[in-house]
């Protein structure tokens, strides 16, 4: 009988990948960065260790959408919990005001809800132009 090698957090090697979305398709991009969040791109996945990459994508504003009619038509809701506080944002508005919120808010809904989530997601770094403050760790 055969087992799976499950890998302990100590055996966890991160590396640190960069993402240029200029010209890239939306919603591609953001499965490819939820899946290297996630790393089941990696031999030794294991689904209660964190062990995936960090991710920097840099020129966020400059991303692709296909089709008209989802970045006019789509809403991004808040709710704070009192009667009466749902806000809504367009996805057009908020590509153009806040580009970093809109990709967060993509790449949130493709991994889970959990606690081991959140740290999956504060791995993620995104900018909307092509500056960012992690050439030393990406140079590595």
């Amino acid at each position: 009988m055969k087992f799976t090698k499950i890998a302990t957090p100590e055996q966890i090697e991160r590396k640190w990948v960069l993402i240029d979305a200029e010209g890239k398709t939306f919603g591609r991009m953001i499965t490819e960065v939820a899946t290297r969040l996630r790393g089941k791109d990696k031999p030794y996945y294991t689904p209660n260790i964190d062990c995936g990459d960090f991710v920097v994508i840099i020129n966020a504003s400059k991303a692709k959408f296909n089709g008209a009619g989802k970045i006019n038509d789509k809403e991004y809701f808040s709710h704070s919990g009192y009667f009466g506080s749902t806000k809504s944002v367009k996805m057009m508005t908020l590509l153009e005001n806040n580009p970093e919120k809109l990709f967060k808010l993509a790449t949130r809904g493709m991994l889970p809800k959990t606690k081991l989530g959140n740290a999956m997601l504060k791995k993620l770094k995104v900018y909307a132009g092509s500056e960012h403050p992690h050439t030393a760790q990406i140079a590595k």
